[in-house]
């Protein structure tokens, strides 16, 4: 496996058009007959990523899938992994970062998630996404338009400069109601803080409630000009 590009801009561009009117189940189907063992979900275990590891498990069960873990999730999440694959025969690939907590601490001081949250993110996450990306050509990932402005423009599939591989955003024209939806009718499980006013859900440390009115994605970084961890451009 590697970064070798596999489909040109102008593929890209074709299919973007093309796969706009498909399905999420069809793009999952197009991307993984076209990259096999060489595409890969991203997961963190939200409301979007199981719904898309139920599509894998039904149209390409082999396809591997990763999270990265920060070692500062809710217990609730590492909970949902669990359930997940055993419902699934799941073997999650755990993607750690290169410092352990205390090795961070003793590098940049305690609690660096208060200090400089954008540097705790990149340790905690960019570093080792962009280490596990460059094993495979293509990426699924749980974006939708509708959940910031900066995924306002997604396409289901767009080549990622940052990371330099193909990105696939099956769900990127649904909405919270699609989701929840396919959740229920196809009893998929899922993190129970969403059933407590999280919609958006990071580690334990930089995630809040949110409350009714508030954007969805306000109890991500409370209190920072931040709304990303980096790893969507």
């Amino acid at each position: 496996m590697g970064n070798n590009r596999s489909l040109t801009e102008e593929e890209i561009t074709l299919q973007a058009y093309r796969l706009e009117g498909q399905s999420a189940s069809d793009v999952l189907k197009w991307a993984t007959d076209q990259f096999g063992l060489d595409i890969v979900l991203a997961s963190s275990f939200g409301a979007e990523d199981v719904v898309l590891i139920d599509m894998l498990h039904k149209v390409a069960p082999a396809t591997p899938i990763f999270y990265l873990d920060t070692n500062k999730h809710f217990e609730e999440t590492y909970q949902t992994r669990d359930r997940l694959a055993e419902r699934y025969g799941v073997d999650f690939i755990q993607v750690l970062p290169v410092l352990t907590l205390e090795e961070q601490a003793q590098q940049h001081g305690d609690e660096l998630w208060k200090a400089d949250p954008n540097l705790c993110c990149n340790i905690r996450k960019v570093e080792p996404l962009t280490r596990v990306l460059g094993q495979f050509q293509a990426w699924i990932t749980g974006i939708r338009r509708d959940q910031a402005p900066t995924r306002a423009n997604s396409k289901k599939i767009e080549w990622d400069s940052k990371f330099n591989l193909v990105k696939f955003n099956p769900l990127a024209d649904w909405t919270s109601e699609d989701v929840w939806k396919y959740i229920r009718e196809n009893d998929v499980p899922y993190n129970p803080l969403h059933d407590n006013h999280y919609p958006s859900i990071g580690c334990n440390v930089c995630t809040r409630q949110v409350m009714p009115g508030e954007d969805p994605r306000a109890g991500r970084w409370a209190g920072f000009q931040k709304t990303e961890c980096g790893l969507h451009k």
